[in-house]
């Protein structure tokens, strides 16, 4: 099984790649993020692979780091996330985002990515809930439920009333949730937050 490709970029496409080792050319699908992070040709590269064998195909899907190949290998255990929804999360979502999105179980988040519709949106948080905070982030930001998420949740609706936009402040909310622990209240959380998210401005 193929594990790792160290090479130049011979190509880039919608969703795809090939890399060239040795004068082999490895089709590799991938994230728009993985894709766009790729290094101009001649400049080497390398890509984490995930492996998956069909009967009628071998499959490489590349990711620039751990962080989304471990989330990939996750996605793809729910029933309905096959390797190309999965890229297709990825791609909408960065592992912290993901993390943040489970936390305050934003289902509209999840179903801006294609192919996930709301009734596998639902079947994502619910799945992945409680295996989220062994789960890594691009930032080495992880997430552990507690039994804070409501009040993550209404902390999270306080922020957008104020003006700020949902895919920048669910992060911060469940990162600082995590951070405070079951005691936290309503108050400590929006206000850790707003120290957070201040200096970034309001949409």
């Amino acid at each position: 099984m193929i594990a790792q490709l160290t090479g130049r970029v011979d190509a880039l496409s919608d969703g795809t790649c090939i890399i060239d080792v040795g004068g082999v050319g490895y089709l590799v699908q991938a994230s728009s993020r993985t894709l766009s992070a790729l290094p101009q040709a001649p400049t080497p590269t390398r890509l984490l692979i995930e492996t998956h064998v069909r009967e009628d195909a071998i499959l490489l899907y590349g990711f620039s780091d751990a962080a989304e190949r471990d989330w990939f290998r996750l996605l793809t255990t729910v029933q309905g996330v096959g390797g190309k929804v999965a890229l297709g999360i990825l791609s909408a979502l960065a592992p912290k985002d993901l993390i943040g999105a489970i936390a305050a179980g934003d289902k509209a988040s999840l179903t801006r990515a294609p192919g996930v519709g709301p009734r596998l949106a639902v079947r994502l948080l619910t799945e992945l809930r409680d295996k989220a905070g062994a789960m890594p982030s691009s930032a080495g930001v992880s997430y552990t439920p507690t039994a804070s998420t409501g009040v993550a949740d209404d902390a999270l609706s306080a922020l957008i009333n104020l003006g700020y936009r949902r895919p920048e402040a669910q992060p911060v909310v469940a990162r600082i949730a995590g951070r405070l622990g079951d005691g936290v209240t309503l108050d400590a959380l929006i206000r850790d937050s707003l120290k957070e998210l201040a200096p970034r401005g309001t949409a």
